[in-house]
């Protein structure tokens, strides 16, 4: 009698963590709050100073070829200024603050071999995705001026816009590997195409470079671009666009 077939074995799971930091080299666009605009024109420094709070964090799972990937980052930044007349008789004040936090979640299907810290040279790894991107940002200004004269005459006004709105996302990311341990990377995606509010787009370009050290981590380094666009559509409107490109750097670890 022959021997049965053995039964194919289930695909294995494999997964990615990385924990990354980006650094905006420069930050350019405009926020507008019922109808009042006003410009940003942020460099390293302005961001670095303002900076309250920051986590990046990106990670898939995967088993055969199907997957899921998720993009999580949640960035508070903080101002305040004030400025006292030559003769001490006005004084202003701003406080300024936003959060801006963006989290995906995608499902992927990779095409090449299988994501690893480690390969031959010439391996490689192409992954489109789609899903969905939450965006929640929230811009709060006060502004206050006081009187130092005998009377204490204090004026001020606030404005803040808070929304929160989801987006289908598609994009793809890719690797080959340079030399066991060195491999190139980069990444683009799109989401928005406009389907909430009047103005609803986002996306990012990446391209970096990828060094392992041991055989289950990687030290990453790229230039990254991200550009946010948002309106509600309202009479007056409130909104905001921003455009950021600098460094990303971070550490990677496949399992």
């Amino acid at each position: 009698m022959a021997d049965s077939p053995e039964p194919e074995q289930a695909p294995d799971w494999s997964g990615t963590l990385e924990i990354y930091g980006f650094t905006p080299l420069r930050t350019t666009g405009t926020t507008t709050i019922n109808g009042f605009e006003s410009d940003v024109d942020l460099d390293l420094g302005d961001i670095l100073s303002a900076l309250d709070w920051a986590t990046f964090v990106r990670g898939s799972v995967e088993r055969g070829r199907w997957g899921l990937l998720t993009d999580l980052s949640y960035v508070k930044l903080g101002a305040q200024n004030g400025r006292t007349t030559p003769r001490g008789r006005i004084t202003a004040k701003t406080d300024i603050s936003s959060t801006q936090g963006i989290y995906d979640l995608a499902v992927r299907y990779r095409f090449g071999d299988p994501e690893s810290a480690v390969a031959k040279p010439g391996s490689f790894s192409l992954i489109p995705y789609m899903g969905v991107r939450v965006i929640d940002v929230g811009l709060d200004v006060r502004a206050q001026l006081q009187s130092n004269g005998p009377e204490q005459i204090v004026l001020g006004a606030e404005r803040s816009f808070d929304r929160t709105w989801a987006q289908p996302l598609a994009g793809i990311q890719g690797t080959y590997f340079l030399s066991p341990k060195l491999r190139a990377f980069a990444r683009a995606d799109i989401g928005g195409f406009d389907f909430s509010g009047a103005k609803n787009v986002s996306g990012n370009a990446q391209i970096g470079l990828g060094y392992a050290v041991g055989n289950n981590t990687d030290l990453t380094l790229s230039w990254r671009y991200l550009g946010l666009q948002y309106g509600n559509g309202n009479t007056p409107a409130s909104g905001f666009t921003s455009y950021q490109n600098g460094i990303e750097a971070g550490v990677k670890f496949f399992f």
